[in-house]
């Protein structure tokens, strides 16, 4: 085996900078022991990734350095961490530190590009270095050091015009004749189901103009509403490339001089093996890694993101409304994936409109998730409430006695939770959040919305993959065919359907979907779509119309390439 590089692909927490040390000490044990001669870890790993405003405690940055200045290191390693102020700065850099066993650590780089579009916001927080990153390890082996933004802007895959081009300058580095073995990227690159193959073309971009190896690694886990898949990345000038495991963490050991003889070392959450060494497929040039788009993809990615939500929080247990409807049957599996059923708990709400083929599917789909579900009906106190707001409701707006059956569920649901010490899961869906198709204090109640991100027709796709999943495992299909075919109704009045109100959702989703995610104006959208101008402005009306229900909605797993939220910042008082 030649030289070995270990990219150590954590899951940290953000502020728990003992804990995330510790994280890293002990895969740099493994790594050490598997052979490697240098490990990297992701970007601010220290701090965890994002830490957003932490980082204006001056305190929070001087304590992440320190911890990352007194690593007990196995090996050479690059470690990502905030850092104090140059001298001649003003606000902190997002940096990388040397830690050399027995040597005196030192500052590698200080990033140069920061983002500020989309979900990130490096500008408010850290100033930007105007030199790349050369570390020289050994006589032998001198690494050029890049974090994240620092290398996809030389494959032209983010919006910003940045001045500088950190791998030009790297490729244009040379000292006494000495030219750098390998370069690497520190990242914390997050998740959406569009990304998949953009690191490979990053790190072939790199690769391929600085003529030796390149080494993404990349942070995995959830932190609040931002997913990271993991899926660090190496290539070689000929455009090979291997890939880590998504979802999982672990060491992925690089081989410089054999790429055919690179494995991943899977980790527990302490940084314990968690499992066998697996070989790494090599990807040749004209291949892009991993599995197109899919739906298995997307489970992983919600169920990671309520999992780490609830681990990194403290929170053990969930409680969600069952209504039999889509929607809260496949909140209730992710639930379950992410959890497990015994820390799942489903309450049946039924009211004076609610079908009994519901009931009855909430009850299938419980029992085939193995989880519990208690039935509160809401009959008495739907009673109790219309008598108390008769006066208002006899003459008022027919939706005011329709909400009043969301808001006596989300009542309830919330005092079960509290009870419990749980946390209560909204289960709707992002093409209800875009239209207001959702009651806020009632539905909308929850700490979390695993759903939150994805529309109603990827829903659909969620509950076949989960059913599959359940397939493959020789369980029953927790969505039941009922579920997956009847039509969507709120049922808070009789016959009540989405599509009296809303248009069928493949037309709705298509609208949202080139507004949202492509930024496209009504005439465009009618292009793309092929659906009726009428349609076309009622949703986008409906759309800016309910703004004031998305600033309130819980935090949501960021699925797509934009989300409610920090990638989605409209006025409420405004005029549009």
């Amino acid at each position: 085996m030649g030289d070995v590089v270990a990219l150590l692909q954590l899951d940290p927490t953000v502020g728990d900078i003992s804990g995330n040390v510790r994280l890293i000490e002990a895969a740099a044990r493994l790594a050490a022991e598997a052979g490697a001669t240098l490990a990297i870890t992701s970007e601010l790993v220290v701090s965890g990734y994002p830490p957003r405003d932490l980082l204006l405690d001056a305190g929070f940055v001087e304590a992440c350095a320190e911890a990352a200045f007194g690593i007990d290191a196995a090996l050479p390693m690059i470690v990502g961490t905030p850092l104090p102020p140059a001298a001649d700065r003003h606000r902190p850099a997002n940096g990388a530190v040397r830690v050399v066993p027995g040597r005196r650590s030192k500052v590698a780089t200080r990033k140069q590009l920061l983002p500020t579009y989309d979900v990130f916001d490096e500008g408010r927080y850290f100033e930007g270095d105007s030199s790349p990153g050369i570390l020289r390890l050994s006589e032998r082996l001198s690494v050029g050091v890049t974090i994240c933004e620092d290398a996809w802007q030389h494959a032209g895959l983010v919006p910003s015009d940045y001045e500088a081009d950190p791998i030009e300058q790297l490729a244009a580095w040379g000292h006494e004749g000495e030219a750098l073995a390998l370069s690497i990227n520190l990242s914390s690159s997050p998740f959406h189901l569009h990304k998949e193959g953009s690191r490979a073309d990053v790190v072939r971009a790199a690769a391929r103009t600085l003529q030796h190896p390149f080494l993404l690694c990349n942070q995995v886990g959830g932190n609040d509403d931002l997913l990271f898949d993991g899926r660090s990345v190496a290539a070689w000038p000929d455009g090979r490339v291997v890939q880590a495991s998504a979802w999982q963490q672990g060491i992925l050991l690089v081989d410089l001089l054999d790429p055919h003889d690179c494995s991943f070392q899977p980790l527990t959450s302490d940084g314990l093996p968690g499992g066998p060494p697996e070989q790494v497929p090599l990807v040749q040039p004209d291949e892009t890694p991993g599995p197109a788009r899919s739906d298995a993809d997307l489970l992983a990615a919600v169920s990671v993101g309520l999992r780490d939500y609830c681990r990194k929080s403290g929170i053990g247990q969930i409680v969600l409304g069952m209504s039999g409807g889509i929607d809260s049957a496949v909140a209730a599996a992710v639930s379950c994936r992410a959890l497990g059923a015994a820390n799942v708990l489903g309450l049946s709400l039924p009211s004076r409109h609610s079908s009994d083929h519901s009931i009855d599917d909430a009850a299938a789909t419980a029992a085939a998730l193995g989880m519990r579900l208690d039935s509160i009906p809401i009959h008495d106190l739907h009673t109790a409430a219309d008598s108390a707001l008769a006066h208002e409701l006899a003459d008022g707006n027919p939706v005011a006695a329709e909400n009043l059956q969301a808001r006596l569920r989300g009542m309830l649901l919330m005092g079960v939770a509290n009870a419990r010490g749980a946390m209560a899961v909204a289960t709707g869906n992002k093409s209800e959040l875009a239209m207001g198709y959702c009651t806020l204090y009632g539905d909308m109640c929850g700490g979390y919305a695993p759903l939150g991100d994805l529309y109603k027709t990827e829903v659909y796709g969620l509950a076949e993959a989960l059913n599959a999943e359940a397939a493959t495992l020789g369980n029953p299909s927790p969505i039941t065919e009922s579920t997956m075919t009847k039509p969507p109704s709120g049922e808070l009045a009789p016959g009540q359907m989405d599509e009296d109100l809303l248009p069928p959702y493949e037309v709705l989703d298509a609208i949202l979907v080139a507004r949202i995610e492509r930024g496209l104006g009504a005439a465009a959208i009618e292009k793309a779509t092929g659906a009726e101008v009428d349609t076309i402005a009622w949703v986008l009306a409906r759309l800016g119309a309910n703004e004031h229900k998305r600033w309130q909605m819980p935090p949501a797993p960021r699925v797509s390439v934009r989300a409610f939220g920090q990638g989605w910042r409209q006025p409420l008082a405004a005029r549009k």
